[in-house]
């Protein structure tokens, strides 16, 4: 759904409104990535959620990995800007590292677990698998578009 933004209540809608999301590719010396398993739908992503409208984006990826999976993380950089045209939704992916805490599960993860960059990519979906294998790479920040199921071709 998009939502418009007009200069008066009685002016034809002109500008949609997008949500913005952050999400964390935390990855360990082992190389492997922490991932949760989402309650809401059951698919594997790299942890994260809506940014508050108060906060830095780096902060909100801090309070959603830890929200998510009790680990605490140092924000390294961005890696991606990840664009649903079917919803409206940004995502900014940032490559952190884990600073300390425990895994745990929350309202929004049903399994928490570190996977190799190859189960990344056998258990998640294309639109987020490619988040994961962007942040693992050392060059500049990636920008992409997908409809939610599949990257939009460029």
């Amino acid at each position: 759904m998009l939502m418009y933004m007009s200069n008066s209540r009685h002016e034809t809608p002109s500008t949609p409104l997008h949500s913005v999301s952050v999400a964390g590719v935390v990855v360990r010396e082992d190389g492997r990535v922490l991932t949760i398993k989402r309650a809401d739908n059951g698919t594997w992503e790299p942890p994260g959620g809506v940014l508050e409208l108060s906060e830095a984006p780096e902060d909100g990826v801090r309070r959603e990995v830890y929200e998510e999976t009790g680990i605490k993380v140092q924000v390294d950089r961005l890696t991606g800007v990840y664009k649903n045209t079917a919803r409206g939704i940004v995502a900014l992916v940032f490559r952190c590292r884990a600073e300390g805490g425990q895994e745990q599960l929350s309202e929004e993860s049903t399994a928490v677990e570190w996977l190799t960059p190859d189960e990344v990519t056998n258990r998640m979906a294309e639109v987020y698998a490619v988040r994961v294998t962007d942040a693992l790479l050392n060059d500049a920040p990636h920008v992409r578009a997908h409809d939610g199921r599949k990257l939009a071709s460029r």
